[in-house]
């Protein structure tokens, strides 16, 4: 596998026969207009955390959602709002759009992140943003799949936890600024207060 298998450029037709920009196109417009789909129902089995689609008994990865805007954006099925991952098992790279304002040079960082972890560990990897604006990193695998390990895997994410500690403090800082609406000034007082310490 390589970087290029990931390419997220590349246009990947859906069953429907629609690229996914055209799908996300579809969506909004549907959105915007009033028109309405055909609502999913789910059921959260509360011993396991596993979401399941009620009417095709088929596991929920993520669910989509879409702001007042109009804007679509992904929520893993623990409730966390995905900020990227990637898939080894489809070799596809996943960033959502709701974050397309983050630096173009951050973003590539996290798409090689994403892409290099699924590469060296396997299964499916995803960076996501806990209620309180913490980052956290998720990584499960099939269970048919042989070759994934959970230790392997879980001692990587403690790596890319330790090399890009800036990056994730710089990415808590912007969604609890951007999104949670939080005093900037706050923030960095807080910083400065942590760094004496």
């Amino acid at each position: 596998m390589s970087n290029k298998d990931f390419d997220n450029n590349e246009i990947k037709e859906n069953k429907d026969g629609m690229a996914p920009d055209q799908v996300d196109e579809e969506i909004h417009s549907e959105t915007l207009e009033g028109q309405k789909r055909e609502p999913q129902h789910l059921i959260i089995n509360k011993e396991t955390g596993k979401v399941i689609n009620a009417k095709t008994g088929e596991e929920v990865q993520t669910i989509d959602i879409v702001t007042e805007d109009g804007m679509l954006g992904s929520v893993s099925a623990s409730g966390r709002i995905v900020l990227c991952g990637a898939n080894a098992y489809e070799e596809k790279y996943y960033f959502n759009p709701l974050f397309r304002k983050v630096p173009e040079s951050i973003q590539k960082e996290l798409r090689i992140i994403c892409v290099l972890y699924t590469q060296n560990a396997g299964g499916v990897f995803t960076i996501e943003f806990e209620e309180d604006g913490t980052i956290t990193m998720e990584t499960n695998a099939d269970e048919e799949d042989i070759t994934y390990d959970e230790v392997s895997a879980g001692l990587l994410i403690g790596e890319i936890r330790r090399q890009r500690q800036d990056l994730f403090k710089a990415l808590e800082t912007y969604y609890k600024v951007i999104v949670l609406h939080h005093d900037i000034s706050e923030l960095l007082n807080e910083d400065e207060t942590d760094d004496e310490d």
